[in-house]
Formats: structure tokens, C-alpha cells, sequence
């Protein structure tokens, strides 16, 4: 079994202004392609082959894991988001929950915005749950996920200069504040009461 590129949700033009095309068609169609690549031309004779990606990246170590790592990472990014909504909110569970674990959805999205631009170097944050539904924020470097720490990834924002220097350079408080407007909460409350 080799791994694909993931398709789009959505058109390459629909996250604009957030995320423009060319920021897609160079993140998703180069950089997410080329680690796909990498990924499928390791595997052979790893002792991962079949294995699903989360596996791998649960297990895996060094390039593998790196490669696998993004892989993963960028799927659950890009599969995050939907055409740019104002005063773009979650509802149902995932609100409920966001309300209870950090006190109101401003005071989670200041905590995450914050921790999002403080993250040195390349990165993601991560909203995720623990085996109790207790929601946590991690700051992942490189290819990190959350799921090596035994959480259950959520809601991402992939904090690598790639992600956002064409529509924003080095402006990335900028990018993060834009962000907010392209969640698709619907996709994240699945992935919560998954």
C-alpha cells in the first residue's frame, strides 16, 4: 500500500484572502507531495508497510517518522478548513467542551493564538483530547503530533514558514488571527466525539 496525495475539500481559490491558491498550490500540491514521496519511497522493508499513517507515526522514528509525521499533519490541516466565515464560532460538543476546559472560545482562541506565535522555529499547535475528553494545547516542533503522547489530535495550525510567507511573509501573528475564519467546526466536533 503506498500513500496518495490528498484531495482538496474544497476549490484551490475558496480559503482566499486567508490562504491564497498559490499558497495551496504550493504547500498542498509541493510540499505535502514531496513528503508523500519520501514516505512511500521509505517504506520498503521498514516493517511499516500497510501499516496506517497514524501508526507509523506512533512508532516510527527519524525520517520515517518525519515524513510520515507531516504526511499526517497536513492531512488534518488541510481537510480543517472552509470558505472564510466572520465571527466563524464552534457549537454543539466541541463548544460545550471548549467552555468548560478553558473558560469561553475568546479566552481558548487567545491561549492558542498565543502559544501558536510563541512556538520557536517550525511547528504546529494543537488542540487535542485525552482519554478523559479533558481538551489540551501542545506546541509540536518539526513533524510532532499529538498522538505520540497518547492525545487525540483536533484542530491544527501548521506554524512552518511555508504554510503562510506568500500571503503574509513574516507576518505570522497575522496569518494565525486570519486562520480563525477558515475552521470548519463541523469537521473538528467529528473528530472530537469520533
Amino acid at each position: 500500500m503506498s500513500f496518495k496525495l490528498i484531495d482538496l475539500p474544497y476549490a484551490p481559490e475558496a480559503l482566499e484572502p486567508v490562504i491564497s491558491a498559490e499558497t495551496l498550490g504550493l504547500h498542498h500540491g509541493k510540499h505535502l507531495q514531496t513528503y508523500v514521496n519520501n514516505l512511500n519511497n521509505l517504506l520498503p522493508g521498514s516493517g511499516f508497510e500497510g501499516l496506517p499513517v497514524e501508526e507509523i507515526v506512533k512508532k516510527a522514528d527519524g525520517a520515517i517518522f518525519n515524513n510520515a509525521g507531516q504526511v499526517l499533519n497536513h492531512n488534518m490541516y488541510f481537510a480543517q478548513f472552509q470558505a472564510p466565515v466572520d465571527d466563524n464560532k464552534p457549537d454543539a460538543a466541541i463548544a460545550k467542551a471548549i467552555d468548560a476546559n478553558f473558560g469561553s472560545f475568546q479566552a481558548f482562541k487567545d491561549e492558542f493564538s498565543a502559544k501558536a506565535a510563541g512556538l520557536f522555529g517550525s511547528g504546529w499547535l494543537w488542540l487535542s483530547a485525552d482519554s478523559e475528553g479533558k481538551l489540551v494545547l501542545t506546541q509540536e516542533s518539526n513533524a510532532g503530533n499529538p498522538l505520540t503522547r497518547g492525545l487525540k489530535p483536533l484542530l491544527t495550525i501548521d506554524v512552518w514558514e511555508h504554510a503562510y510567507y506568500v500571503d503574509y511573509r513574516n507576518r505570522r501573528p497575522e496569518y494565525i488571527a486570519n486562520f480563525w475564519k477558515i475552521v470548519n467546526w463541523k469537521v473538528i466536533g467529528e473528530r472530537f466525539e469520533a
